[in-house]
C-alpha cells in the first residue's frame, strides 16, 4: 500500500525541509551561472586572478648534440564528438571543434656521427662525412594559437562541470591535435629538408675552413 504525498510530506522533519530547500536553491544557483541562464549573477561574483605559483626547479640539464635544420608549422581543425548510449546527445553527449597550431622540428644528431663515418685525404681539401638520418622532434602545441571554437554539451555533462576538478577541459582534443600534427609533419617532407639544410650548413662551414671537396651522405 502506498502513502500519499502529502502524509510523506507531513511526517518529514522540519530541517530536512529547510535543507533542502536551500540544496535546490544552490544547485540552481550555480548551474544557471554555468549555463549563463542568469548572466547577471557573473559579475555580481566577479573573480580575480593570482599567481601564486612558486619557482620554477630546475630537475636536469642534457648536453644537446643535433643540429635543429627545419622547423614546420602546422594547424589542424579537430572536430570530437562523444554520443551515449540510448540517450539524445541534449541529454548526455559533447562535441568540441577545436584549432590545434603547433610545430615540429627536424634534426640531424651530429652526437651519432663516429670516427670512421668522417674521411678527410692527406692534403686535406676534400671531406667525406656520412650522417644519420634527420628524425622529427615532438610536436609543440602553440597554446597562443590554439582554442576552442565551440563546445556542445548535454544537460548531464553541463551539470557535471559543477562538481568536476577541471570542468570543460580540452585534453582530449588536444592530444588529438597533437597526434594530427605529428602525422602531417612525417608526410610532409620536413625531414628531407631538413638534410638539405645540413648540407648546406657543413659544405659552408667546411669550406670556409679549406676544404675545396665535401661530399655528404645520410643512412643509418
Amino acid at each position: 500500500m502506498t502513502t500519499p504525498i502529502s502524509r510523506m510530506s507531513r511526517r518529514m522533519p522540519g530541517w530536512v525541509k529547510a535543507v533542502s530547500a536551500v540544496v535546490l536553491v544552490l544547485v540552481v544557483f550555480f548551474a544557471g551561472i554555468r549555463l549563463s541562464v542568469l548572466p547577471g549573477l557573473k559579475d555580481l561574483f566577479g573573480t580575480e586572478t593570482r599567481d601564486r605559483s612558486g619557482p620554477a626547479l630546475l630537475q636536469s640539464i642534457q648536453d644537446i648534440s643535433r643540429y635543429d635544420a627545419a622547423s614546420g608549422n602546422f594547424q589542424v581543425v579537430v572536430d570530437l564528438e562523444k554520443d551515449a548510449k540510448y540517450l539524445p546527445d541534449a541529454i548526455r553527449g559533447s562535441r568540441t571543434l577545436y584549432v590545434g597550431a603547433g610545430t615540429v622540428d627536424a634534426h640531424v644528431d651530429l652526437g651519432r656521427v663516429g670516427g670512421n663515418d668522417v674521411t678527410v685525404d692527406e692534403d686535406r681539401t676534400s671531406a667525406t662525412l656520412r650522417l644519420p638520418h634527420a628524425a622529427l622532434g615532438r610536436p609543440a602545441l602553440d597554446p597562443d594559437r590554439s582554442y576552442a571554437v565551440s563546445k556542445q554539451r548535454g544537460l548531464l555533462d553541463r551539470l557535471g562541470d559543477l562538481f568536476s576538478d577541471n570542468p570543460n577541459g580540452e585534453q582530449a582534443v588536444q592530444k588529438l591535435a597533437v597526434r594530427h600534427i605529428g602525422d602531417a609533419a612525417e608526410d610532409s617532407g620536413l625531414t628531407a629538408r631538413a638534410e638539405k639544410n645540413t648540407t648546406g650548413m657543413l659544405e659552408g662551414l667546411l669550406r670556409s675552413l679549406g676544404f675545396q671537396e665535401v661530399h655528404i651522405s645520410y643512412g643509418g
